[in-house]
């Protein structure tokens, strides 16, 4: 199905090599920030993140950021539909090529991340899902460069890349202030990791968060999170 519906918005999927998934939805809901005024989406995509993050901080302006042309026509298209079009703005292009006129107070971003990993086959995909080794390294030194004195970062990683991310980020000024902890269920191990870097150095929060308590059934969290999201919940 090419259109997913939202509470207060639409997602038009089509021609987007990654569509909607768990990882991005859970990020956008999860994202903590007493009260930013300008947030980065860094590889927007369909543009879901972005609009996740104008419904929950209402006075926040976004700009979102996309390499493949063809997901950046879909987020715009996006963004024009939705009655937060007025602070989203998308710019098709590499982050390494964005700069902006204003510090940032969040960034966030659910990364390619099979790092030196078998190729996908669909180039489109390819580009969505894999990243150079160096990546993350010009991921962590850019979002520095373009936050301010007290912005922060979060991304959705797996555990392997999330610590290397963690080991980059005092090179570039960052503190490890969150790290979430995300399980199919119980009785999984963790196949992802939230995590918040954060330019103010302050005591690191650690956390599990579960998905499903059995088949097909979420967990009440996960429903609590989401519930104004989610048609379904």
């Amino acid at each position: 199905m090419s259109i997913f519906k939202f509470k207060q918005f639409e997602v038009d999927q089509s021609g987007c090599a990654m569509k909607i998934n768990t990882d991005g939805v859970l990020l956008a809901a999860s994202v903590s920030h007493q009260k930013p005024t300008r947030i980065l989406d860094i590889g927007t995509g369909t543009g879901v993140i972005a609009l996740m993050l104008a419904q929950r901080f209402n006075q926040a302006i976004i700009d979102a950021v996309e390499i493949d042309e063809e997901a950046s026509v879909a987020a715009e298209k996006n963004f024009k539909k939705s009655i937060f079009s007025n602070r989203l703005s998308v710019h098709n292009l590499s982050i390494e090529n964005y700069n902006n006129t204003e510090p940032f107070d969040l960034i966030v971003s659910n990364p390619p991340f099979f790092v030196n990993d078998l190729k996908s086959a669909e180039v489109k995909k390819g580009i969505a899902r894999h990243a150079d080794e160096g990546f993350f390294e010009m991921l962590i030194r850019k979002s520095s460069s373009l936050l301010n004195d007290t912005g922060s970062l979060w991304l959705i990683i797996p555990v392997k890349q999330a610590d290397h991310v963690i080991d980059l980020a005092s090179k570039y000024e960052f503190f490890l202030t969150e790290k979430i902890n995300i399980h199919s269920d119980q009785d999984k191990p963790i196949f992802r990791q939230m995590i918040c870097l954060s330019k103010v150095e302050l005591n690191c929060v650690e956390s599990d968060f579960y998905i499903y308590e059995s088949f097909k059934n979420h967990t009440q969290e996960y429903k609590a999170l989401l519930k104004e999201f989610f048609l379904s919940f």
